[in-house]
């Protein structure tokens, strides 16, 4: 399917960026983090009058979130991180369902009582501990997740948001210290998995409509010089959903059109320029029915981008290390693991980092691999998984952690 033409109001096209590689290697374990970070409490405030549908100052809110991206970018080149994002600050609803109010065709129906996970999406982690989920998502600020309806054509219309997130971003960094800049953006399977769709006639018509319009966000991205990083939490947390009743062929046979739909979107992007990150949801909670990393590694790789942001920090996935010994990481990419949790208040000492570091670079290459974190720290403007406190103390133990690393590996040590 070709991609539809940009539409009127699309911003002018930069220059295109001098071509670069992904960071990473050549003289030290360079460091990133997966993208969504806690909101201030002063953004905070003018998002909830949005939410609510209150009047609020508009100019007022374009320069707050102007002046937080600068803070949070200057506070990420400070603790010394190498690969920086804006904290995903002009995205609102969360990580992924922000891109529903950048596209045609979607309507929000307001049903009292919606919280939480959808049930179309929740699978068996959910019914086995009901009572944990009953508590949790009370506590979780999660709003408008549910309600979504598909009743016309899908067509990208956020052209003014993600110009002004990439001007804001870009004015940020200026003059900051840092190997590159990434902006992340939701893949085509993440998009509104549980939507009522009344308009398109199949799933993969969807997808594939869903996908090109995605394309005018991911080549927005990367034609303003940043690297573009997909998230895809739904490719593996819906195994959990499906598998059982369906089958692990059922599930892939889901899996395969949206793999598919995502490679048609990054199509003529410079692979070099992208990364692609899946988790399995990134709530605190049990996880105790995760597909293992082994039963769809395969298909993650089959994502053309220049690297791959996996959870292997946490206590459910941290073993998954091993899988490393097998799988061959595709040549010309890089491995970006979590080598630090999003989900628990503990500081990881640096040590540890280091150790997860050093024994996933001897099986993938030391010049192959970017430390980073598991997940983001918010999924949306009005959660927090820890303290901002403890997201920032994690964040300097990650940096410590892989410059331990890069001694221990031989490499230069970082300036």
């Amino acid at each position: 399917m070709a991609a539809k033409s940009p539409g009127k109001g699309k911003p002018a096209r930069a220059k295109p960026a001098p071509k670069k590689s992904q960071p990473g290697g050549g003289g030290r374990i360079l460091t990133t983090h997966v993208g969504s970070l806690i909101r201030p409490p002063e953004l905070q405030e003018l998002l909830k009058a949005q939410r609510d549908k209150q009047p609020y100052d508009t100019a007022a809110f374009d320069a707050c979130l102007h002046d937080c991206v600068a803070d949070v970018v200057r506070r990420q080149a400070d603790i010394g991180l190498d690969i920086v994002n804006d904290g995903e600050y002009g995205k609102t609803i969360s990580w992924s369902r922000y891109v529903l109010q950048r596209m045609s065709g979607f309507e929000h129906r307001e049903r009292p009582g919606d919280a939480g996970m959808p049930a179309a999406v929740a699978g068996r982690d959910r019914r086995e501990f009901a009572a944990f989920y009953a508590d949790y998502d009370r506590s979780q600020g999660l709003t408008g997740m549910t309600g979504w309806a598909l009743t016309g054509p899908i067509r990208y219309t956020g052209h003014t948001a993600i110009e002004r997130d990439i001007a804001n971003f870009k004015a940020a960094a200026k003059g900051a210290k840092t190997a590159d800049l990434f902006m992340a953006a939701v893949a085509p399977a993440s998009v509104a998995p549980d939507r009522a769709d009344e308009y398109y006639k199949s799933d993969e018509e969807y997808v594939f409509a869903v996908a090109d319009a995605l394309r005018e966000e991911y080549k927005a991205i990367v034609d303003a010089g940043l690297i573009l990083q997909v998230d895809d939490a739904y490719l593996a947390h819906t195994y959990e959903v499906m598998v059982p009743p369906k089958t692990p062929k059922d599930y892939r046979k889901w899996a395969a059109p949206r793999i598919e739909a995502l490679n048609h979107a990054l199509k003529g992007l410079p692979e070099e320029r992208t990364r692609y990150h899946v988790c399995w949801g990134s709530w605190n909670g049990p996880h105790a029915f995760d597909v293992e990393l082994k039963d769809i590694v395969d298909l993650v790789l089959k994502v053309r981008v220049g690297g791959y942001l996996l959870e292997m920090a946490n206590p459910r996935h941290e073993h998954e290390w091993r899988v490393w010994e097998k799988v061959k990481l595709p040549k010309g990419r890089k491995l970006i693991p979590g080598v630090i949790s999003h989900q628990t208040n503990v500081v990881e000492h640096p040590e540890l980092v280091a150790e997860r570091v050093v024994r996933l670079a001897k099986l993938v290459g030391r010049d192959n691999l970017i430390a980073g974190t598991d997940c983001g720290f918010a999924q949306g403007p009005f959660v927090q998984r820890v303290h901002p406190s403890i997201m920032w103390a994690k964040l300097r133990a990650l940096v410590e952690g892989a410059e331990l690393a890069s001694r221990q590996l031989g490499m230069r040590r970082a300036a």
